[in-house]
């Protein structure tokens, strides 16, 4: 069977599908709540193995959001915007300048989103805004909640707080996302500005997410390490899913005729021959008959032909054959 041609891709497709794999990864995360005390326990390990480090950097980010609104306001919109706003952005983006580039870019971006899935379930966390206020963090979300449409539960817009899991910090796919829409513009984009911003996009968002005390810094790498398993799994899964389609359209086909089954099998001296002119389109002349001595237009002398080449009366191979061989 010939290999199977990937699907062209429509809006009218896709559209569908990338929301029935968006509104699966809402509910699933929703689904993921567990224990709170639980999830506080993992915010207090990641945040005492960072400090050991030396590697938390979300305290004086916090610090500096909380004491200048010019800077805390702008990236509480970005936290609450960006993430669901850029994303699909870029994806229409690669679709419609790159399409043969799509379908790899957004079976990366799904598959990755699973496995952050797959994070929220066995590793709730709590976030820093949510810790006790001895800790130190300050939650610019609620302190700057006048400014925007969200409340004090996360980036959800007010009163709907209950539709989003705020213990779902690990990984971190507001960075897992920005990174793959850096990637893509990096790599596809064809300006220095589209360059430049494949390049910033993720790490504001990185610097947004720890600021606004959403994320720790740890969540932040396994926001990028997600992305990093997701563009391995993809490959794999693309190739299933076409052996999977190819399987599907060739029983959806029907099955082959028995005698064409025996004659694909069957080698290739036992093959019958067919007869020209018996089943098959008509030779060139449609049955028309040049009449004697006629020529077709152009059609070199008898003489002419490579059988015809060598003149008469020459010498040839039967020729110089010694008598007895004839």
């Amino acid at each position: 069977m010939p290999p199977i041609a990937p699907p062209r891709h429509r809006w009218w497709t896709e559209l569908p599908l990338i929301a029935v794999v968006y509104v699966a990864y809402s509910a699933g995360r929703l689904l993921a709540r567990g224990d709170v005390s639980t999830a506080v326990d993992h915010g207090l390990a990641i945040l005492r193995f960072e400090q050991a480090l030396g590697i938390n950097a979300e305290h004086p980010l916090n610090r500096l959001f909380t004491e200048h609104p010019a800077l805390g306001i702008p990236a509480d919109f970005v936290y609450a915007s960006l993430h669901y706003l850029v994303t699909p952005a870029v994806l229409i983006w690669l679709w419609r300048r790159r399409p043969e580039r799509y379908r790899g870019a957004r079976a990366w971006l799904m598959a990755s989103t699973m496995i952050g899935l797959i994070g929220f379930t066995l590793l709730p966390t709590c976030p820093p805004r949510l810790l006790d206020s001895g800790y130190g963090f300050v939650d610019t979300m609620a302190q700057y909640g006048s400014y925007g449409w969200w409340g004090g539960e996360a980036s959800a817009p007010r009163g709907l707080g209950g539709l989003t899991n705020q213990y779902a910090a690990m990984p971190s796919l507001h960075v897992g996302w920005a990174l793959w829409c850096g990637v893509i513009l990096y790599r596809f984009g064809r300006t220095p500005l589209t360059k430049a911003l494949g390049v910033a996009y993720p790490l504001i968002t990185t610097i947004v997410v720890m600021g606004t005390a959403n994320h720790y810094f740890l969540d932040a790498v396994a926001g990028a390490a997600v992305m990093g398993v997701g563009l391995l799994v993809a490959p794999p899964l693309l190739r299933l899913t076409d052996r999977a389609r190819a399987a599907w359209i060739g029983r959806g086909a029907g099955a082959v005729p028995r005698g064409a089954a025996q004659q694909e099998t069957a080698p290739l001296a036992e093959r019958p021959v067919p007869l020209r002119g018996v089943g098959h389109a008509p030779v060139v002349g449609a049955g028309c008959e040049t009449s004697a001595g006629e020529r077709i237009p152009r059609q070199r002398p008898r003489g002419d032909s490579l059988d015809d080449a060598v003149p008469a009366g020459s010498a040839t191979a039967d020729d110089e054959a010694p008598a007895a061989a004839r």
